[in-house]
């Protein structure tokens, strides 16, 4: 079976995302790496980790690039980027470089994208609305997306991502969960090859509302979802009070955690293994793995980048890519 091909984003070219894209470049996987960036921006980000990189032809195969070759699809730079400064005249070729890896994930000509760092606020500055690397994905494949991160421990997905506190209760309706669910138990299933899936949803109020004396999401909103879900054959969990959710014991025969709102599952998830957690968007027609942190301006260019998280996005995607193929093939 021949290797998964796939696109590495870097992001923020003044963040460390090159840094973290050489280190995956110059690491063997079981994956083919082609790197849409700047070829410049590169070049830097590899001179600070003490190596050389020598620029090819996405189309290159192994045998042409030697030691030190990668693939490249250069997306150039407005401006030239400084180490720790972002600069919003940049922010078009950070989203054009994520474009163009989404159109070639969709036209067939990559089996997954690989993303590092972006900095939101210096591509709103830029004149660029936006609120995140997987909204603009989901939004560029037409679909409905799910975002859950894992590490070796757990996956944590989430029914509500990026809102402030007082609104996560007006978000979380039925429609919304069951989609959710949906989303979540197909991508268990196609993505991670587990055939009968069990998922622990947790509930959103304390004590998973207290029979309702704490909050009545869970009777009026959680409840009949799970029930609707069960009658169809899926295997769910609760809803659960999040506070006992993450015993190693419940874990261990759980597949997939889902949390009503960010930090209900996420700081568990990074307290239990931070450096290997990897952020997944379920529900695109291709795979999508992130790094789960930030772009660490203050450590950008030091070269002392923990490039954990990278490579284990890289192994991730690799391997979803071939629960596909295996599946498609199996049809």
């Amino acid at each position: 079976m021949r290797r998964p091909r796939l696109a590495l984003v870097p992001g923020e070219p003044a963040g460390v995302g090159p840094e973290l894209a050489v280190a995956a470049l110059r690491r063997e996987s079981d994956a083919d790496l082609v790197v849409f960036a700047e070829a410049a921006t590169l070049a830097r980000a590899a001179r600070v980790l003490g190596t050389a990189l020598t620029f090819h032809d996405s189309r290159a195969d192994r045998a042409q690039l030697g030691d030190d070759g990668v693939r490249l699809v250069e997306v150039p730079n407005v401006a030239e980027a400084a180490f720790g400064s972002p600069d919003p005249r940049n922010a078009r070729s950070v989203v054009l470089a994520l474009r163009m890896a989404a159109e070639a994930c969709m036209a067939g000509e990559y089996d997954g994208m690989v993303t590092g760092p972006v900095h939101k606020a210096t591509i709103n500055a830029g004149g660029i609305a936006y609120t995140g690397t997987t909204e603009l994905l989901a939004a560029h494949a037409g679909c409905e997306v799910v975002m859950m991160l894992a590490n070796p421990l757990m996956r944590v997905a989430l029914a509500t991502t990026h809102l402030p506190l007082r609104a996560v209760a007006d978000a979380l309706d039925g429609e919304r969960l069951e989609r959710t669910l949906r989303i979540l138990h197909a991508a268990l299933r196609g993505d991670f090859g587990i055939d009968d899936p069990l998922v622990a949803v947790l509930g959103l109020n304390p004590h998973a509302g207290e029979q309702g004396h704490l909050g009545r999401e869970e009777i009026e909103v959680v409840a009949p979802v799970l029930e609707r879900l069960r009658a169809e054959g899926m295997r769910l969990d609760g809803p659960l009070p999040a506070d006992t959710a993450f015993l190693p014991r419940r874990l261990a025969a759980t597949d997939a955690v889902l949390a009503m709102y960010h930090d209900q599952g996420l700081p568990v998830l990074k307290y239990s293994g931070f450096e290997q957690a990897v952020n997944l968007t379920l529900g695109l027609p291709y795979p999508r793995v992130a790094v789960d942190h930030g772009t660490a301006l203050d450590l950008a260019g030091s070269g002392r980048a923990d490039p954990s998280s990278m490579l284990a996005a890289v192994a991730a995607c690799a391997r979803i890519a071939g629960v596909r193929r295996t599946r498609e093939q199996q049809r």
